[in-house]
This record gives structure tokens, sequence and C-alpha cells, in this order.
């Protein structure tokens, strides 16, 4: 079959990608890279006007005109390459914002989609309506809004999740859901708000391709490196203000027996090696699956700080502390489950062989790229 796949984020598309390749078919990337992390794409509709004199620009053009220059450049782009966007046996959204412009000029591009492919589906990953309005509504024990009503962070710091809940976006939100053929999810953070959804198809975990992620064998004889990468725009999203608390506790009790690393923003072709050394890394709090990172830090044997929830737990039937550790928001809690793995050596082993043969089991890119296949089939 000949396979679209909208936009990007991390690697999801791209890794399913690879998995439907080696099923046979015939699969086209488009996206911009997923921003500073530089995710390879097969067409890149670039993002001009971000940073930089023309950011300030923009801004000034949109103040007094509101005329957006970045979704303009993509609108442009699109243009250039419509003819790739065309006649598809299936078509997968990354999310409901898949090129990154404003809603009217996404609208313009998505039209232009579903009246030129028949069976077009969206992937809930990442921010959305459906995941942010049900943690804004208070559903979730613990949400990535949580820091924000809190006070800690400011609008435009979660504008990226927020801006789905303006009614230019839960207008898109409709427009999109009329049109598409099902909704899959790519973890439980965006299964549990579309349950009972009457276009819900189910999760399909997120590929990950275990071939170009070498296995580290864990040597935990000297000290313990702690791996810390903070993604910036979504510092406090991700909990990177939490973990830095809980690495002070630990850093004043146990400074001879650790070693932290901490990266910020760094492109993934960097990122993916910065954390070799290490024997843990702190993914993100406010969470109660593993996204992408985390995955692929499990996939070489990390000891992953992430959303490993009860519900996690009990649908893939594991036990706690053995796969993944549930980073709470609450970086005493944090800090003890530190300490533990600190005190247990023997333990960072045990859970990283662990990690690694879950990842083997539950999220192979070729398993996964199957799990995709039955489930857009099953809805045509």
């Amino acid at each position: 079959m000949k396979i679209l796949l909208l936009g990007e984020y991390n690697s999801s598309h791209y890794t399913l990608k690879e998995g439907l390749q080696e099923l046979g078919h015939q699969v086209t990337v488009v996206g911009n890279g997923d921003g500073f992390k530089a995710r390879k794409v097969d067409i890149k509709l670039n993002l001009r006007y971000v940073d930089g004199v023309s950011f300030y620009v923009k801004r000034l053009l949109y103040k007094l005109f509101k005329i957006d220059l970045t979704s303009i450049a993509i609108k442009k782009q699109f243009n250039r390459f419509k003819h790739v966007f065309k006649d598809y046996d299936i078509v997968q959204l990354i999310n409901e914002s898949p090129f990154k412009a404003n809603p009217k000029i996404e609208k313009q591009l998505l039209e232009f989609i579903f009246n030129n492919n028949k069976n077009v589906f969206l992937l809930s990953c990442g921010t959305d309506y459906s995941s942010v309005k049900y943690a804004n509504d208070g559903y979730f024990r613990y949400s990535i809004l949580d820091p924000y009503k809190e006070n800690r962070g400011t609008k435009k710091e979660f504008w990226h999740a927020l801006m789905y809940l303006t009614p230019e976006y839960i207008k898109l939100h409709k427009y999109i859901f009329k049109n598409i053929k099902g909704v899959i999810a790519s973890d439980l953070d965006y299964d549990i708000p579309l349950r009972n959804h009457p276009k819900y198809l189910g999760l399909v975990p997120n590929p990950i391709n275990i071939t170009k992620l070498n296995y580290i064998d864990l040597d935990v004889k000297d000290e313990i490196v702690i791996f810390h990468g903070i993604n910036r725009k979504n510092y406090y999203k991700k909990g990177n203000d939490i973990f830095e608390k809980a690495l002070n506790i630990i850093a004043s009790k146990y400074a001879e027996k650790i070693k932290i690393i901490t990266v910020e923003s760094l492109p993934y072709h960097d990122y993916i090696k910065s954390f070799d050394s290490a024997h843990i890394v702190l993914d993100q709090v406010f969470a109660y699956d593993q996204g992408f990172n985390a995955l692929e830090a499990m996939a070489k044997g990390k000891v992953v700080f992430t959303g490993a929830e009860k519900e996690w737990l009990s649908l893939y039937n594991i036990k706690e502390d053995t796969i993944a550790i549930n980073a709470l928001p609450d970086a005493n809690a944090i800090a003890k489950k530190l300490e533990w793995l600190i005190l247990n050596p023997l333990k960072i082993k045990e859970i990283s062989k662990n990690a690694h043969e879950f990842i083997l089991k539950e999220h192979h890119y070729i398993d996964c790229s199957k799990k995709y296949l039955e489930t857009w089939l099953q809805a045509f």
C-alpha cells in the first residue's frame, strides 16, 4: 500500500515508516523534523520566522495586521509539493496540527488532504484538544497543566497546550474528527481521554527501531551516573524543575557515589548519544505512560524515571519498579527512588535488562507497524 504520514513527533512516524517498509509498503513522511530535535523526514516543511530578527518582524506584522508569516511560509511549501499529497491508500496525521500552521491555514491544507485521499486517520500523540481538555477539566490525578495552574510557568510557556482550548482550535478539532476514519492513541496519556469516543480505534504502542539502539550492559561498580535532559521550552511541562530539586537532595547526601550529567535542548543526533554512559535517565514527570524518548532510553538499557502509573502496570501486567520508575510530581518521592537505586546497584542491572526486554516485546517497530495496519484496515 501507499501510505502518507503527516507530521512528526520525536520519530514516531519515521520509525513507523521503517516498520511498514519492512512489511513491503511504500511510505512517505512529511514534517518539520520536530523543531530543534531535527528528526529525519522525507519531505521537510521548514518552520520559518521562528527565531532571530525575522521572529520579531513576524510578531509586529501579526500584531498590526494579523498576518502569520510562519503559516504563510508553510502553505507556500505545501503548494510546492501538492502533487505529493494525493492518492494514498492511507494517510495518518501526527496530531490535530500536523503542519504547525495557524488553524485557518491548517484547515485549508487538511481540506486538500481529505479531498484527495479516502482513508485519513488521526494519531493522538502530543498535545491535542481531547487530552488537554481532559487534563484541564481535572480528570487526571495529575497532568502537564498542573504547573501552570500552580503558577509555575507562564501562559506563553504553556501555550502549545492551552491553544487547543481556544475557539479556533476547537473548530479545527471538530472539522478533523468529522473527516477522519478514526483516531489512534500512541500511549495511555492519550488513550484515557479518548475512551468511549465513537471514532476511537484504540491504543497502538509507539514503535521503536531496536536495530538502531544498541543495548549497553551497565557497569555499576563505581559511581552511578544520572542523566537529566532538559527541553527548555517544556521545562515545567516535563517536570524538569522537580527533577532538579530531587537531584539537589541526592547530591547533598551521595556526592561521592554519583555523577550528574545535565544537557539542554540537544538535537536528536547528539541527544541519543549523550546518555550512553548513564545508568539512570530522568525523562518526565507528568505522564502515565512512556513517551518516545523514554522508550528509546529503555531500549538501550537505561533505568528511566518517567510515566509508569498503575494504569500502565495493569495494562502490561507488570510489577512496580521492575521495568521503569514512576516519576511522581514530588521531588522527595523521586529522591527516595534514586536513593533506593544508589544503595541497591544490583537493582539497576536488573531493571536495565527488564526494560530492554520490554521494548523488544511490546514496542518492536515491525510488530507495532503490523498493529497499525490491522487497525487502519479494520476501519475501512
